[in-house]
């Protein structure tokens, strides 16, 4: 018999705590409203044929784009999947979607993904949220910078409350490890920047496809 470490266990504890709650096809498939999704690359589809449906507006540069297939938009992990897998020490991204169903699991949940322009998504890498001193606007009319070489990055002030609220609950809902830091300087955006009624409404859609909401944009209401 296998045995798991124990970051692992404790992980699809957090998400399956009854073997029922799991009995849902690890291969994928469309989940019944109010399931939690299996991987990403469900999530991905509904993402873009639930979620997104009617179109919206990017996370960081707020480019409104319309339903279906838009270039140069794709799908941000907020809380980066390479600081999931970290905290599972379930290896690299692909080894752990290999062998980790946790994993499978937190990267597909909707309330961290959001849509992003593809080169800002691209230079976000997984680098940390901060506020950088003279920085350079090199994304033109997008407030959105980032320091390669001190691995940062800077959202614009509009996105922060978003950012905040997702990492958040990221770190709480599954236990990922999340440096005390970022953690304060995350908890402020949350004070003070809150939601809006569109973040509101999202968070009523996901409960709605996923079974669950996101508490830290509860906590305004």
């Amino acid at each position: 018999m296998k045995i798991l470490p124990l970051p692992i266990l404790l992980a699809g504890l957090l998400i399956c705590p009854t073997i029922a709650s799991c009995s849902d096809s690890a291969t994928g498939g469309s989940p019944t409203p109010g399931q939690r999704i299996v991987d990403y690359e469900t999530a991905r589809k509904v993402f873009w044929k639930e979620l997104y449906s009617d179109g919206g507006t990017t996370l960081y540069c707020r480019k409104i784009f319309g339903p279906g297939y838009n270039r140069g938009i794709n799908i941000e992990h907020v809380f980066p999947a390479s600081w999931i897998a970290y905290s599972l020490r379930c290896g690299k991204r692909y080894q752990c979607r290999a062998r980790s169903p946790a994993f499978n699991r937190i990267e597909a949940d909707l309330h961290n993904l959001y849509p992003s322009r593809s080169d800002i998504n691209k230079a976000r890498n997984n680098y940390p949220f901060t506020v950088i001193a003279g920085e350079q606007r090199i994304f033109g009319k997008c407030d959105f910078e980032f320091d390669e070489r001190q691995r940062i990055a800077e959202p614009a002030p509009a996105a922060r409350g978003r950012i905040a609220r997702a990492m958040l609950y990221m770190a709480d809902e599954y236990n990922l490890y999340l440096k005390r830091k970022l953690r304060l300087r995350l908890q402020e955006w949350d004070r003070k920047y809150p939601p809006n009624e569109k973040e509101i409404q999202r968070n009523n859609r996901i409960e709605q496809i996923q079974g669950n909401r996101n508490l830290f944009i509860d906590a305004h209401l």
